[in-house]
């Protein structure tokens, strides 16, 4: 196995056309893990440790531009307001020591459907901006995920940095594990309000073989929210509105049964977190709306 160290972006652009079969390596987290135990033996090595502008975010009016290799501590750190949703998401990675090398950008190179990243970047909205030596550009997320652990790069690409939609209403994130820490989702559960478009989005993780969007579930709350006018009122979303969007984020999923889990718990945890994060983030959304009337009067 042959170990590349490129000093630059460009540098490490050249090395991935040359070598398409490199693999890049920043934290670590997943890419060693494979070749301790012997999953993975690849050609080459691509070390990104050198590329600082990876490790760079860049907060502008409408979106966040994150580097590829920024850490998880660092989101939890410094972008908790900017994207909330990610921040929750990132407590729940592995360990510290886990959460201060991991990233998002390696999250989405090693594509498993159990990334912690995936049902916030798909609730958020987000883009992955992808470079190779032919040019740049940029994959919706949802469009990313090809396969169980298989992405839409090709084989000179690699991440440069994800553009995700600053947070203008509340997001969660929910997570089942087998125990409390340093544990590989059974499933996970995003979701956003996005007051300024009227909308909400979602984001499925272990739960199928890609991570996906519950569409039709946004679809039927989105239109239950406008025609019942939720959205000028912020009054309580009625049980019956939050069982059928449970049901059908519950319906959006195509598990597995393994050692962590059966297709059938899945789908029921799934449908739990979807109603409880409904609930969170709508009665964050409820509050925010109490205290700017009161603010105005």
């Amino acid at each position: 196995m042959d170990f590349l160290r490129p000093a630059s972006w460009e540098e490490a652009l050249a090395a991935k056309a040359e070598h398409p079969t490199a693999v890049p390596i920043a934290g670590g987290t997943d890419v060693m893990v494979e070749i301790n135990f012997d999953h993975r033996r690849p050609g080459y090595l691509l070390d990104l440790n050198r590329i600082g502008e990876l490790r760079e975010w860049e907060v502008g009016q409408d979106n966040v531009i994150l580097g590829a290799s920024v850490p998880y501590t660092q989101i939890m750190d410094h972008l908790r307001a900017e994207l909330p949703g990610l921040a929750l998401a990132s407590h729940t990675v592995g360990s510290p020591q886990i959460r201060n090398r991991g990233s998002v950008g390696g999250n989405l190179g090693a594509a498993s459907p159990a990334g912690d990243s995936h049902p916030a970047l798909l609730s958020a909205g987000a883009e992955v901006e992808a470079e190779s030596v032919r040019g740049t550009r940029l994959i919706p997320v949802e469009e990313f995920y090809t396969g169980v652990k298989r992405n839409a790069l090709e084989p000179d690409e690699l991440i440069k940095a994800v553009h995700i939609k600053k947070a203008d209403g509340p997001q969660q994130f929910s997570k089942v594990g087998t125990r409390n820490a340093m544990v590989i989702a059974v499933c996970a559960f995003g979701i956003a309000l996005h007051p300024a478009t009227r909308t909400v989005k979602t984001g499925i993780g272990s739960a199928a073989p890609t991570p996906l969007r519950a569409r039709a579930a946004e679809d039927f709350l989105n239109a239950a929210l406008e025609e019942g006018g939720f959205w000028e009122s912020g009054k309580i979303i009625t049980p019956s509105i939050a069982k059928q969007f449970a049901e059908l984020a519950s319906g959006a999923c195509n598990p597995i049964d393994d050692v962590r889990g059966t297709a059938k718990y899945r789908r029921h945890a799934v449908g739990i977190m979807a109603r409880r994060t409904l609930g969170w983030t709508w009665e964050q959304y409820r509050s925010a709306g109490t205290a700017t009337l009161e603010g105005a009067a």
